[in-house]
């Protein structure tokens, strides 16, 4: 059975599984959800998914949510972008809890704050605060990414799927990626994959409905 993916275009965490599924060159078809009218919210994606988020990995009989678990499903149901050892695995399970924590909860975040909310309600001030973390945490990547081509050497992994996945979106937000060049250098690498594709070719609601 062809596994499904609830997601919309603008969301960097259904990215970082479609991505997966990309590279991976794995059939899989998604599900739409229209995030911005509050369809995360409804009775009926909360009995599919009951923290109300995006994404949510359907396998046949497997449901699956928060795109760490999915990845490191993936990875491990397909034997690819996973660890080779148990210090790799570990090690991935550091950068995945680490850019859940670090990266994309401030990344994700600011560009929520800065992008969708109305103006009305938005604050510079959090927003300044928010980006501000989340160049501290791209300042530690690229420190990591200095002498090696992905997280963990030569190999891509799910630990640079997920850490990858709002880098994508920068252009959006006045946040430079210039500062980080080796950070620079390894999202340009991971975009050279065969099968790469910008988060909104890859998945549904793109453009925005702004009316």
């Amino acid at each position: 059975m062809t596994p499904t993916l609830h997601c919309f275009a603008q969301s960097g965490n259904a990215y970082k599984v479609a991505l997966t599924l990309a590279l991976r060159d794995q059939p899989w078809t998604p599900i739409f959800v229209e995030f911005f009218a509050g369809a995360a919210r409804t009775d009926a994606y909360r009995a599919v998914n009951e923290m109300g988020e995006v994404p949510t990995y359907t396998e046949g009989a497997l449901r699956l949510t928060q795109s760490g678990v999915i990845l490191d499903h993936l990875a491990r149901r397909h034997s690819r972008f996973g660890p080779e050892t148990e210090a790799e695995r570990q090690e991935i399970l550091r950068w995945l809890l680490w850019d859940n924590h670090k990266l994309t909860a401030n990344l994700a975040t600011g560009r929520f704050m800065t992008l969708f909310l109305p103006e009305a309600k938005r604050n510079a001030d959090i927003i300044a605060f928010l980006l501000g973390r989340a160049r501290a945490a791209m300042g530690v990547l690229d420190a990591r990414l200095a002498n090696r081509d992905f997280i963990l050497g030569p190999r891509l992994t799910i630990a640079d799927l997920s850490c990858a996945g709002y880098l994508y979106f920068l252009d959006e937000i006045d946040l430079d990626i210039a500062p980080f060049p080796h950070l620079a250098a390894w999202r340009a690498r991971i975009a050279a994959l065969p099968g790469w594709a910008h988060p909104y070719d890859l998945m549904p609601g793109h453009p925005r409905d702004q009316g």
